[in-house]
């Protein structure tokens, strides 16, 4: 069997193995073990000893179960509660009302977090309850989160964007300040869509709620302050450089526990349940990472994303041709390797390919991300769309199909920077040219 037949064998039993109800984890290690064991001469048992140790042995995953800790407390206690009081009354007259908060939230979180993971769960666990309390649509909740979760990426810090301008050896300042404007465009296409969702959709928009004079607009969001305050110190701190994202993860579990004990609702009780579910929710999310660790081992010893690469280099295409085939090499990709390991297994082949065509490696780097964001929404194994089964229990089909329209937002914001590429350089261009 050739490598690309390999390929598709494990894709084959992955859906399998995943309609067949084989918990997600488990699916991603059971390939990566059936692709070392009959197809490479490597031990599966000694290498899935060491993905599983390396892919949770980090300090950079440490902000994970920290963040989502912090999502955990904002949730137990009226802190939450508090913010989206204070937000409806600014929103009440905004197609799509508190819809946007979703949006909003995971854009602010993810400059913070710069995990897709810990957005996605955090922020589902704070607005998940409160929209569903309010009579929001479940559906367009679900899918908003599903897209906007992965902002985490796009938006620095990024983890990502490191290991890209690493392999690329390209400036890590330049790939940030490359992502601001096309994140900007990504969050206008999924508010702009809840909107225009929400004019079609009006009958199943909850009842407007009582309009409220300007003085007590200004006295409700008083319930803003607190959380913030609580956020803007955190985006400062890692801005500034006063503190690493974990760091930063620590900060935000200390201050919101400081903001519930000063409101008076944090008890023993909901402290417990707060550390057991973020416990929960953080091993979850790190069993599939260690599972897809492996799965990327056996991808590396097979050759698979290499072989895919030079096999599109083989043809000779035209540059947006090149782009339309590595669009495509990148979301088959997605669905068996996170992000990091694309970029890192394909980086030698493809770099030089993209280079050869005239892109510009800061734009294609971005080009990657916003690739790498689609990848995790994409059915049925996008990465996002388990972690929302597991947090709500719902079955992983509706999550996708709820996610279906903000993928299309994703796929025209690619469309956006591959025929306007200034949307990407004009920021790192002009402040680094500044800067000289």
């Amino acid at each position: 069997m050739d490598i690309l037949g390999i390929g598709a064998f494990l894709l084959i039993l992955m859906l399998m193995l995943l309609s067949g109800g084989v918990w997600i984890a488990m699916t991603l290690a059971i390939c990566g073990w059936v692709g070392q064991a009959f197809f490479t001469n490597t031990q599966p048992g000694l290498n899935l000893f060491s993905a599983f140790w390396e892919s949770n042995a980090s300090w950079e995953l440490a902000a994970l179960p920290l963040f989502i800790w912090m999502g955990e407390i904002l949730f137990r206690t009226k802190l939450s509660e508090e913010m989206f009081t204070g937000l409806s009354p600014w929103l009440g007259k905004v197609p799509g009302r508190l819809f946007h908060t979703t949006i909003l939230g995971c854009g602010i979180f993810g400059s913070v977090s710069g995990s897709s993971a810990a957005t996605c769960a955090t922020i589902a666990k704070v607005s998940l309850p409160e929209l569903k309390k309010r009579g929001y649509n479940e559906t367009i909740t679900l899918g908003s989160l599903a897209a906007a979760g992965t902002l985490g990426i796009l938006i620095p810090p990024s983890i990502t964007m490191v290991v890209y301008a690493v392999a690329a050896e390209a400036s890590i300042i330049r790939i940030f300040l490359a992502g601001f404007l096309p994140a900007a465009v990504l969050i206008g296409l999924f508010s702009g869509y809840i909107a225009w969702w929400s004019i079609r959709n009006k009958h199943l928009m909850p009842a407007p709620e009582a309009p409220v004079s300007f003085m007590e607009k200004l006295r409700l969001s008083k319930n803003l302050i607190p959380c913030a305050l609580l956020i803007v110190f955190i985006c400062w701190s890692l801005i500034a450089g006063w503190a690493t994202a974990t760091e930063c993860a620590a900060y935000g579990v200390v201050g919101a526990l400081i903001l519930a004990i000063a409101s008076r609702s944090l008890t023993w009780k909901n402290f417990t349940e707060g550390l057991m579910g973020s416990a929960r929710t953080s091993c979850m999310i790190m069993f599939i990472l260690a599972g897809a660790a492996f799965l990327t081992k056996t991808m590396a010893f097979t050759g698979i994303p290499r072989e895919l690469a030079e096999w599109v280099n083989a043809m000779q295409l035209s540059p947006y041709a090149l782009i339309g085939c590595l669009v495509i090499v990148y979301l088959v990709l997605g669905t068996a390797l996170d992000g990091i390991s694309m970029i890192v297994l394909t980086a030698a082949v493809v770099m030089p390919m993209v280079q050869k065509a005239g892109f510009d490696l800061i734009w294609f780097g971005i080009f990657v991300i916003l690739l790498v964001e689609i990848a995790e929404v994409t059915p049925p194994v996008g990465f996002n769309l388990f972690v929302l089964q597991n947090m709500t229990g719902k079955d992983s089909t509706l999550i996708a199909k709820a996610a279906i329209p903000f993928f299309v937002c994703m796929v025209i914001c690619i469309i956006l920077i591959t025929v306007f590429p200034q949307i990407v350089t004009i920021l790192p261009d002009t402040l680094m040219g500044a800067a000289k």
